[in-house]
């Protein structure tokens, strides 16, 4: 899922199963609501074209090229790493309209694992001083025509410089649907990520993505805080930016000029540990897979 989204909506502005029960030992206030579920971004074409022709890449992980239709018949083509509860996706120069397809444009999608915390997320952000959080409805169109119920979407704003950030919460009707592919609920209220996504990674060596480092414009970034700490992140500076830990998965922002925003850097971990170092080069970018249970991606020569 995409800034695109953001677009559908402009004209109307005036972890899994495991994860979820270890927040159930946390009392209600401190429970966490919002989990990292899946970070985009647009890459010179040159990268992101390796990245869709990887031999390697098809093996390393549950790989997919595949076309969306989201709402109001808006279509997007991504480059996907899927995996037990996290993903990644990835785009080349002009592949979405806009600004969202010009180099360093990137989004992160936060999600929750119940039903019924995207609107105590959205209390959180009125309580902030986010006045009017931004609200939308994501609909999938299977192929038919008729679009479904896929998630219903918050965001602090509807401005953006290159970088968008939105807490994220399945619908009932989009797990119900056959075509949707998705596991049965573990629990009462499941709408988690491990439950949306495939077991298909079971067959590859990716197994999550535990890190992602971003560049952001300041805007982006003042835009961003508040709903890592509406989703219950801890969020704490670190040179040049912010640290978001808490649920499985570290995000760290670097404040830039919009010149240098973009996706930097992920982390990834494994399926089982390895005992080899390899280095895959894929375009611009650079994946060390190994040794050990980790991998570590990097884009645009960013250390």
């Amino acid at each position: 899922m995409t800034m695109v989204l953001v677009l559908a909506l402009a004209g109307a502005v005036g972890g899994g199963t495991s994860t979820a029960l270890a927040q159930e030992s946390r009392t209600p206030a401190d429970r966490q609501l919002l989990f990292y579920n899946h970070a985009y971004g647009v890459l010179d074409r040159e990268t992101a074209d390796a990245i869709e022709h990887s031999g390697f890449l098809r093996t390393f992980a549950d790989f997919q090229v595949r076309t969306t239709t989201g709402a109001d018949g808006q279509t997007w083509t991504g480059r996907y790493l899927l995996g037990r509860e996290t993903y990644l996706e990835l785009f080349g120069v002009g592949d979405l309209p806009g600004q969202d397809g010009t180099l360093g444009a990137a989004g992160t999608g936060l999600s929750t694992e119940r039903a019924g915390d995207l609107a105590t997320v959205t209390q959180r952000l009125r309580d902030q001083g986010i006045a009017e959080p931004v609200r939308f409805r994501q609909t999938r169109d299977f192929g038919d025509g008729v679009p479904v119920p896929w998630f219903d979407a918050v965001f602090t704003s509807a401005r953006y410089d290159a970088f968008g950030a939105w807490g994220m919460e399945y619908l009932p009707e989009y797990f119900a649907d056959p075509r949707s592919n998705t596991e049965p609920a573990s629990y009462p209220g499941d709408v988690g990520r491990e439950r949306y996504l495939s077991d298909g990674y079971q067959d590859r060596l990716m197994r999550d993505v535990t890190y992602v480092r971003l560049g952001v414009t300041e805007a982006d970034l003042a835009n961003t805080e508040p709903l890592l700490r509406a989703g219950g992140f801890v969020v704490r500076p670190v040179a040049g930016g912010v640290l978001a830990v808490r649920g499985g998965t570290t995000l760290r922002f670097d404040a830039v000029p919009r010149e240098q925003a973009g996706l930097r850097q992920v982390g990834l971990s494994l399926n089982r540990s390895v005992e080899y170092r390899h280095e895959e080069r894929i375009g611009r970018s650079t994946l060390v897979v190994g040794p050990g249970s980790r991998a570590v991606w990097t884009f645009g020569g960013t250390s």
